[in-house]
């Protein structure tokens, strides 16, 4: 735990497969493959917030999930991860007081499919891995940490050159945990395979009292097809 907590505030996130068993990765894998066959929906966007950067991907909405879901509720709610996140974090973490930023499931699996460069509202997430494709194919995860993010001119290009740009290799059965509202970060675009995740967010106590516009996670569920 010492030294995920290191690498996470050095870095901005950090892998964590340890933190939970594996049949409750399993059991959530298993739920997460029936929602996105019963609920995924495709949407292809750009968002001007964050650079013009594009969003590739099917989706199942926190809605989805906590209507037809189980597992994934009761895992999210689960308090001891709650805590064991806030020990690697250093602070509290809180279940997201906006409920659709609490659980989204993403599938990438068109050649080009990308959940391109972005920051998050809020603090942190947890990240579940449940299919990704070998290295050489696409999406791993690329992150600068230590950013700030101003929708009105977000300068990518600037972040980039400011700070370095660290890349995470990911198998099936990953977990990794993120600073996501100052981490910008990106998946690499798949070129074959699949990558299939399940993304936990949650929130600091600062968090709370922030005015947060939700404008990007508003139109992206407004994008489907």
């Amino acid at each position: 735990m010492l030294r995920a907590r290191n690498n996470f505030l050095n870095f901005g996130f950090v892998k964590a497969p340890f933190l939970v068993s594996p049949e409750t990765k399993q059991q959530v894998a298993a739920e997460v493959e029936r929602l996105i066959t019963e609920h995924g929906v495709r949407r292809d966007l750009v968002f001007e917030q964050t650079g013009d950067t594009p969003r590739r991907m099917r989706n199942v909405r926190q809605h989805e999930i906590a209507r037809y879901g189980e597992v994934v509720p009761t895992v999210y709610r689960s308090p001891e991860l709650r805590a064991a996140l806030g020990e690697i974090a250093g602070e509290e973490v809180l279940e997201c007081p906006y409920e659709p930023e609490q659980c989204v499931i993403t599938e990438l699996v068109k050649d080009g499919d990308t959940h391109g460069w972005h920051w998050d509202d809020y603090s942190f997430a947890l990240v579940w891995v449940i299919d990704c494709p070998p290295l050489e194919d696409g999406g791993f995860v690329q992150c600068v940490p230590r950013t700030t993010w101003n929708k009105a001119d977000p300068q990518l290009h600037r972040q980039f050159v400011n700070q370095p740009i660290y890349s995470l290799e990911l198998t099936p059965g990953d977990l990794y945990f993120m600073r996501t509202d100052t981490t910008l970060h990106r998946v690499y675009p798949v070129h074959n395979g699949r990558r299939l995740i399940i993304n936990m967010g949650y929130a600091a106590r600062r968090d709370l009292l922030k005015d947060i516009d939700h404008g990007t996670m508003d139109t992206l569920w407004e994008g489907g097809q």
